[in-house]
């Protein structure tokens, strides 16, 4: 399970960096260093609500995933539990 979370996790992650390094940083749409084929498919301002909506969901699933991961960490999926120490009585 974990192993799976943390495939998921390096996927969306990835994909966000990906969306992220697409927009414009002046907010005018998608870089034209990409070639603008998204521009002429979408229309410039689709193509950005688009980018945009896609950069806010991929931020959700990674906070999602990464919460999902702790809980079952937490839940004792790694097996290591802390045994007290007995005193020498």
């Amino acid at each position: 399970m974990l192993a799976t979370l943390t495939v998921l996790i390096a996927l969306v992650s990835v994909l966000l960096m990906a969306a992220i390094l697409i927009q414009n940083p002046k907010g005018g749409g998608i870089d034209p260093t990409l070639g603008g084929q998204a521009q002429q498919l979408f229309g410039a301002a689709r193509s950005t609500e688009f980018i945009e909506k896609a950069t806010w969901v991929l931020a959700g699933a990674l906070a999602v995933l990464c919460i999902v991961a702790v809980l079952v960490v937490g839940s004792g999926g790694t097996g290591a539990e802390t045994i007290p120490l007995q005193s020498g009585n």
